[in-house]
C-alpha cells in the first residue's frame, strides 16, 4: 500500500511538472522543453525498470506486467559498435532496477516492442516536481543519436549537436567517427572491423 502511495504521488508530482511545460537540467538550456506533449503526459504511466537491455530498449514492469519499451526520440549505439556498451552502462546505472518512471505508450514497433517516451521524476526540493525527459538526457549526454524518422529535422538535433562540440560519450573521437547504427547493421564484418580500430573509449 506504501508503495502504491509513493508511485502515485511521485506520478502526480511529475505530471504536474510536464503540464507545467517543462523539464530541469543541469543547466536551464540543457532540457529545454518536454519530449512529450501535454496529452502524451497526462496519458503516461508509472512503471518500474525491470532491466536495461541497450541505451535505448528497456523491460518494464507495469502493474503485474511486463512488456520491452523502445524509447522514442533517440538512437543509442549497438553493443558491436563503438560505445555502445558504454552507452548501455550508462543507462543501466540510471535506470536501476526498481527505479519508478513514467512511460507514454505509442503503439508497437515491427519487432512487438511497445514504443514510448519516458521521464525520470526527480523528487528534490528545487526540481519543483518536475520531471526530465530521457530521450533529451539521453542526447545531452552524448549516449545516442537525436533520431527522428517523421521529421527532415530531429526533435533533440540541437542538443545533439552541443554533445558533439563539447566532445560527450560517442562524440569523443569526433563526428566522423560516430557511425548511426541504423548504417552501423548494414555493414558487413569487414567494415565493421575497421571502424573499431583508432579512437578508444
Amino acid at each position: 500500500m506504501l508503495c502504491k502511495r509513493i508511485i502515485s504521488r511521485v506520478s502526480g508530482l511529475a505530471l504536474a511538472g510536464v503540464l507545467a511545460g517543462g523539464c530541469i537540467g543541469s543547466r536551464s538550456d540543457d532540457f529545454p522543453a518536454s519530449s512529450l506533449t501535454v496529452r502524451a503526459a497526462a496519458a503516461a504511466e508509472a512503471a518500474r525498470v525491470v532491466r536495461v537491455i541497450d541505451g535505448d530498449t528497456y523491460i518494464v514492469l507495469s502493474g503485474s506486467s511486463s512488456y520491452r519499451l523502445r524509447l522514442l526520440g533517440v538512437d543509442a549505439p549497438e553493443h558491436d559498435q563503438a560505445f555502445g556498451l558504454q552507452a548501455t552502462d550508462s543507462v543501466a546505472r540510471l535506470l536501476a532496477p526498481g527505479r519508478v518512471v513514467l512511460v507514454a505508450r505509442a503503439g508497437m514497433d515491427l519487432y512487438g516492442r511497445t514504443l514510448g517516451a519516458v521521464l525520470l521524476p526527480v523528487s528534490t526540493v528545487a526540481a519543483a516536481g518536475r520531471a526530465v525527459p530521457l530521450d533529451s538526457l539521453l542526447v545531452v549526454r552524448g549516449w545516442a543519436w537525436a533520431y527522428d524518422p517523421s521529421r527532415t529535422v530531429a526533435g533533440r538535433a540541437q542538443q545533439q549537436v552541443a554533445a558533439q562540440r563539447a566532445g560527450r560519450g560517442l562524440w569523443k573521437c569526433g563526428v566522423s567517427q560516430a557511425i548511426p547504427p541504423k548504417l552501423w547493421r548494414s555493414f558487413n564484418a569487414e567494415i565493421k572491423r575497421r571502424y573499431r580500430v583508432g579512437c578508444t573509449w
